[in-house]
């Protein structure tokens, strides 16, 4: 299939497929980049897997996800930075240069969005050099503030620059998912902002229907099937100077039913169809 040099194709999208059925369907679809998911990367091995990947030329666009950093107990403060430091190194290993982060929702009991946010930074602080000295960037990603109270208290690009811009562009970055960030008036002048910062490390896409599922996670909708203009935000950061790959992550129980390469080559399609290129 052509027009796909920049399409990266996340592992969760066919979380059906093993990690070989999707690197060979990759290959016979002339997908050359993906995305991968820690657990099933640590599941098969992040040696094999990187093998494997290498093996059969692919890109590694992403690794998901770091984060989850607004624990108050330090016990659990020392687990979380432990954990991603594992995560920097599996990055690493898989030869790509950046880890997503999701940051963590609020502690159990806490109405403290601030304090959350600022135990983010206080994290960054430590693992930016770390990160750095792997040859890694971190790519903050906001998510859609539905998720605030339980998985990602870091809801707007604004905020997830604000936090990012502490640090250099080459360590803290953002992911600009359209999922999350489609319904706010100010993302595209925030999408400019992180481009003349240079830290837009990944651009992602996911598409918007309701009625949403319950637990809403798993809601995140084929390309072309809802709201979005991927075109839209394709051009935003595009004009903000980014020439990366273009993920697709979906989180979708439809589409996890499905037979997993019939899904991939269907993702790849919708893509040519609702991009430029």
């Amino acid at each position: 299939m052509t027009g796909l040099e920049r399409f990266s194709i996340n592992q969760m999208t066919v979380k059906q497929l093993s990690l070989p059925e999707l690197v060979a369907a990759c290959t016979d679809l002339g997908v050359g980049n993906v995305g991968l998911w820690r657990e099933p990367v640590q599941a098969y091995g992040v040696e094999e897997t990187a093998k494997l990947v290498r093996d059969a030329g692919l890109t590694v666009t992403t690794l998901c996800r770091g984060g989850f950093f607004t624990a108050v107990d330090p016990d659990e403060r020392t687990a979380a930075l432990a954990d991603n430091r594992r995560a920097i190194d599996e990055a690493a290993t898989l030869g790509t240069e950046v880890l997503v982060l999701v940051s963590g929702g609020l502690p159990p009991g806490s109405k403290d969005l601030h304090g959350a946010r600022e135990r983010i930074a206080d994290a960054l602080a430590e693992l930016g050099p770390y990160a750095e000295d792997h040859g890694v960037r971190l790519a903050i990603e906001p998510l859609h503030p539905m998720y605030a109270s339980d998985r990602c208290v870091v809801s707007t690009l604004t905020q997830a620059l604000d936090i990012a811009e502490r640090f250099p562009a080459h360590q803290v970055g953002v992911t600009v998912d359209t999922y999350h960030i489609w319904w706010d008036d100010q993302a595209p002048a925030q999408i400019a902002r992180a481009g003349a910062g240079g830290r837009i490390h990944t651009f992602q896409l996911a598409d918007w229907t309701t009625p949403l599922p319950e637990g809403v996670l798993n809601g995140r909708a084929q390309i072309g099937d809802g709201a979005i203009d991927m075109r839209e935000w394709q051009a935003h950061v595009e004009a903000a100077g980014y020439t990366g790959a273009i993920e697709v992550e979906l989180f979708n129980d439809a589409l996890w039913a499905r037979d997993g390469r019939e899904v991939l080559a269907e993702t790849a399609r919708r893509f040519t169809e609702n991009l430029t290129l």
